[in-house]
């Protein structure tokens, strides 16, 4: 039920509600909040202050507003009372909103009163600051649900929803964690200013340093993780929840936290002024608000489900009795087995030796369940044409001895331990770097392209590319020109492998209109392409030695490594029947095992 007074009313206190969020950051920013000193609700002792200084003017002007805000708060909650009636959700978005309101009023009496404003560095200014973030959030999380009910929105139903629940939720908190690590980051800004960038990094690795200085280097890194995991959420929850509005939700999400990244690099390189900070808080909320309101489409009541076969098409329910087997199957281990080999032997190459037991299993235990959830989620996209092909057709989605619900719970679930495991026993970024293999795996490969365009497993096949960055960057903390190289040799070396098993496959890819290579432009054209890769990945793989990062061990090994994979493909290409495409397959998945060997072994000699 909608009302005509209700609905715009609602709308413009969430808007106002945001503009004096952004002035209560402004008071932060300038350093105003003691303007008024240790007084609240009056201003230095008086209810109006009488020839106040700059800083008093803006504390008074933020309280001000902030006192607006709560009475246009209260009006919305007794509106909502006597324009809709009982049961209506907006009555409860209202209610809850007033509840925010009160707990905002009282977090920022707190902030005055015990003196955590100008230039405090308590740890409790700080744990106060991220309460304060994290209530606003809520606060506006609320009065946009009651917007979007007082506007015909359908009530949520939570229960059941399965993967797409815990993903969205999983989602919101990352968002909410990302916005209090923003407001430690701008507090760092205004307590300790930096002259420049490289300043900033350096103080924040310096041991010595205050916490809100060291803490400033981990936001930009859990920003682009929260925003890979937000981005994929949104499209795979557009997917799993198809409408033409849970559609242009993901699309403007991707664009505006796009946005939004852009905007985080640009305030680190201005040394993070006032306009830019408020800049950067403003795209924050809108991101918020943005996946709160996909949520609300995608649990909403009446909400197609696909994974169910809710509103039309194949129900996917399961039949019961999966054993560990079906869920290890989900995984494909013999796909991650090679995948897992590189990470695990970049992690030998970057150390010069080995590097250590714990870092070791981290890396393989993470690198495995990431891969292992990438492959899971692609088994339930592509449970339709798995059932078609000879080769998928007893994958455990398939035979629905695993539900596609408790398929993706599965994934969900090993993807967080995974960045977890690696967050905690390497470092963020290497976390970072097996999420967004598993991104571009399902977004990139799987959901986009591989339905599309031949062209799937050439920019597509670059999710395999992840894992030796992963190991990598577990030893090191970052990424120099050898780790792209190692990306990039796997990169130019993975149509020469697909592309020989889409030959003896074709007929599959054909049969359920996958438009592989071979359907589309004939063996003739592919083996011609397989030859051209091999030839690159040939001249790729010695690039290390211009660099002088690998020596002669590693020469005579890639000299004949690289010699018989040009040597089969020519062979395919002469001959494109079955046997030399097998042949070549099989050598393409030892050239790269022993490839990486050879790295390993040349760089601890």
């Amino acid at each position: 039920m909608r009302n005509r007074a209700m609905v715009p009313y609602a709308w413009g206190v969430l808007v106002w509600n945001v503009l004096v969020a952004l002035f209560g950051a402004y008071v932060r920013a300038t350093g105003a909040g003691a303007g008024c000193g240790a007084h609240w609700p009056t201003c230095n002792g008086a209810i109006i202050p009488r020839a106040p200084q700059v800083e008093t003017l803006i504390e008074f002007t933020h309280r001000a507003t902030s006192g607006l805000a709560f009475l246009s708060v209260l009006a919305l909650f007794l509106l909502a009372l006597r324009a809709l009636p009982k049961g209506h959700p907006a009555r409860f978005g209202a209610g809850l909103s007033l509840l925010f309101m009160v707990t905002e009023s009282l977090v920022g009496a707190s902030l005055v009163l015990f003196g955590w404003t100008a230039h405090n560095v308590s740890a409790a200014r700080a744990v106060v600051q991220m309460v304060h973030l994290a209530n606003t959030y809520f606060l506006l999380a609320a009065l946009a649900l009651t917007a979007w009910w007082a506007s015909g929105g359908a009530p949520l139903r939570p229960r059941g929803q399965g993967a797409v629940g815990w993903a969205l939720l999983l989602g919101l908190l990352a968002l909410l964690f990302l916005g209090m690590s923003g407001a430690v980051t701008a507090l760092g800004d205004l307590l300790f200013p930096v002259r420049n960038t490289l300043e900033a990094l350096e103080r924040s690795l310096t041991s010595g340093e205050h916490f809100l200085v060291r803490l400033r280097v981990l936001h930009p890194l859990i920003a682009v993780s929260v925003g890979l995991y937000v981005v994929f959420a949104g499209y795979l929850v557009a997917y799993l929840r198809p409408s033409p509005l849970t559609r242009t939700l993901a699309h403007a999400l991707a664009y505006l936290y796009g946005v939004q990244l852009l905007a985080g690099l640009v305030n680190v390189w201005l040394k993070a002024p006032v306009w830019m900070q408020l800049l950067h808080l403003l795209l924050a909320y809108g991101v918020w608000l943005l996946f709160l309101f996909l949520s609300a489409a995608a649990l909403a009541q009446g909400a197609r489900r696909v994974e169910l076969g809710e509103g039309g098409g194949e129900v996917h329910r399961g039949t019961g009795g999966a054993t560990w087997k079906d869920y290890l199957a989900l995984t494909k281990p013999r796909v991650i087995s090679l995948l897992l080999f590189t990470a695990l032997f970049a992690t030998l190459i970057a150390a010069r030796g080995w590097p250590g037991l714990k870092l070791f299993l981290v890396v393989a235990l993470g690198g495995y369940m990431m891969a292992g959830a990438a492959n899971a989620i692609n088994m339930v996209v592509d449970r339709d044409i798995d059932a078609r092909m000879k080769r998928t057709s007893r994958r455990p989605t398939v035979t629905q001895r695993i539900s596609s619900r408790d398929a993706l719970l599965f994934a969900f679930s090993l993807a967080l331990l995974a960045f977890l495991i690696l967050w905690w026993g390497a470092n963020l970024l290497s976390a970072t770097l097996a999420l967004m293999g598993l991104i571009w795996y399902v977004l990139v490969y799987t959901l986009y392209l591989k339905r599309r365009t031949w062209h799937n497993i050439v920019i597509g096949g670059a999710a395999g590319a992840f894992p030796p960055l992963v190991g990598y960057a577990a030893v090191t903390g970052d990424l120099n020109l050898f780790a792209w190289y190692l990306f990039a040799l796997i990169f130019f070396w993975t149509p020469v492998h697909f592309w020989a098993l889409a030959l003896m496959i074709q007929d599959d890819y054909r049969a359920v209109g996958v438009p592989m290579l071979p359907v589309v432009l004939g063996e003739r054209v592919t083996v011609l392409q397989i030859a051209l890769y091999a030839v690159l990945t040939a001249l790729i793989s010695l690039m290390p030695l211009l660099l002088g990062e690998l020596g002669p061990t590693y020469l005579a090994f890639s000299l004949i490594l690289n010699g018989l994979l040009i040597l089969k493909s020519l062979a395919l290409y002469r001959h494109p029947e079955r046997k030399a495409a097998v042949s070549l397959y099989k050598y393409s998945m030892l050239y790269l095992a022993l490839l990486f060997v050879a790295m390993a072994v040349d760089r601890v000699l």
